[in-house]
């Protein structure tokens, strides 16, 4: 009976051993096949992904992006969109098209440079057809399930309200600059006060300049100035403001800037010689009398009406050259000497506008050099251009003097103060 209970006891042990082993080779069996597969999945490539079949049961392949081809070209200043296409070898049905497609919207005889794209397919076919005449000026074609289309593409710009403000150093010209603007504000600016400044003779250091302009944006690139609403300039003597009303500029009173005469007739760089009843002549020698004021001009520099005015002789005039002699109303004549050439269409008898053209400035006639010999006479005398004082300019009329006052009002809050102002207004603006 003992030696009974001593085997039981010896089986359980066994029985007992053998449960351990079985669970521990299963379980490093899972491990071996977890194993296997873990490393099978790292070596295996991944199975593709089903291609798409169409409704028979067909694999359908995946949709490529068009291949397109681009031509990037430019028209020369003096060249054609024509010439342009042919040296690129744009096939001549697309170039017909194009300019088919583009004659309504393009002057083509007017075309001064440009830039275009030409976009085609892998057979050639014509896509897209882009031309930049100008940064506002662009025109597209465009292939439609109708045909090509063409149009003249909207270009969204942005426009601010900017004041401007800076001091003579050397030259207006060079202070516009310093301030970080162009030419065409200045020639603008010197329009504006072109009746109340010489800027070649008034002009001082240190005096100082303000003007509130539109500036136009396409995006960060600078396009072009729109309107000048306001203009202060701080001279020495005197300060002079204009206000932008109705395309004309005011004072603070309402009294226009614009006057009868112009102060000078034209550009300068210089005055070679002044108003004087005894000066010696630099060709007949001797003491003359030189009754008019000499502007040193580059040769073609324009030569402006003073006023408005008919023309009572044009032509040679022995010691002037090519002369040019205005009439004016109260008494006034205007007289333009050593001219190269006349201004379009001036003959005897023709009515001129303040400051249209009437001459380029030239060296004819007893000239030491390129220069205009202007000459300005009342009631039969001789008077100093320099000195003369001509009529203020005309009231604005009553009906518009409330609405003048608030445009004022807002204006002179802008020009207070010395530092530049930006602001963007709430409008944009396009080009169609």
């Amino acid at each position: 009976m003992k030696f009974e209970l001593k085997g039981n006891r010896f089986r359980g042990r066994s029985s007992e051993v053998r449960g351990k082993r079985r669970r521990w080779l299963l379980l490093s069996g899972f491990l071996l096949v977890g194993l296997f597969l873990f490393v099978g999945l790292l070596i295996l490539p991944s199975k593709p992904l089903p291609l798409a079949t169409g409704p028979n049961g067909s694999i359908s392949p995946t949709p490529k992006e068009p291949e397109l081809q681009t031509i990037d070209g430019g028209v020369e200043e003096k060249g054609t969109l024509f010439k342009s296409f042919i040296t690129k070898s744009i096939p001549l049905r697309w170039i017909d098209l194009i300019i088919s497609k583009l004659k309504p919207y393009v002057n083509f005889k007017k075309i001064r440079g440009g830039t275009y794209r030409f976009i085609s397919d892998k057979n050639g076919e014509l896509v897209k057809f882009i031309y930049e005449a100008g940064p506002t000026e662009i025109y597209e074609i465009d292939k439609t399930p109708q045909g090509y289309v063409a149009q003249r593409k909207k270009v969204p710009l942005e426009i601010y309200l900017v004041k401007v403000v800076g001091e003579i150093r050397s030259s207006l010209f060079e202070s516009m600059d310093a301030a970080g603007e162009q030419d065409p504000l200045t020639l603008a600016f010197v329009d504006t006060l072109v009746w109340e400044i010489d800027f070649y003779k008034d002009v001082k250091q240190g005096d100082r300049f303000k003007v509130v302009v539109e500036k136009i944006y396409k995006g960060n690139q600078f396009i072009q100035y729109g309107p000048i609403h306001a203009v202060e300039y701080q001279g020495q003597e005197k300060t002079i403001r204009g206000i932008g009303y109705q395309g004309d500029f005011y004072n603070e009173n309402g009294i226009s800037l614009r006057k009868a005469f112009l102060k000078v007739p034209l550009r300068f760089n210089r005055i070679s010689s002044r108003f004087s009843r005894a000066r010696k002549h630099p060709i007949l020698g001797g003491v003359l009398p030189h009754y008019g004021v000499d502007y040193a001009a580059p040769p073609g520099t324009p030569v402006w009406s003073v006023a408005d005015g008919t023309v009572v002789s044009c032509g040679w005039s022995g010691g002037f050259g090519k002369q040019v002699i205005l009439q004016h109303v109260n008494g006034y004549t205007t007289c333009y000497g050593h001219l190269s050439c006349f201004g379009s269409g001036i003959r005897k008898g023709t009515r001129v506008r303040q400051k249209q053209i009437i001459g380029y400035v030239g060296s004819t006639g007893l000239s030491t050099g390129p220069h205009l010999d202007y000459r300005l006479v009342k009631d039969g005398r001789f008077r100093n251009p320099l000195k003369e004082t001509f009529p203020s300019g005309l009231p604005i009329k009553n009906g518009e003097m409330e609405s003048f006052q608030k445009k004022r009002d807002d204006m002179m809050v802008w020009l207070k103060g010395e530092a530049p102002y930006w602001k963007k207004k709430e409008e944009g603006g396009s080009i169609p």
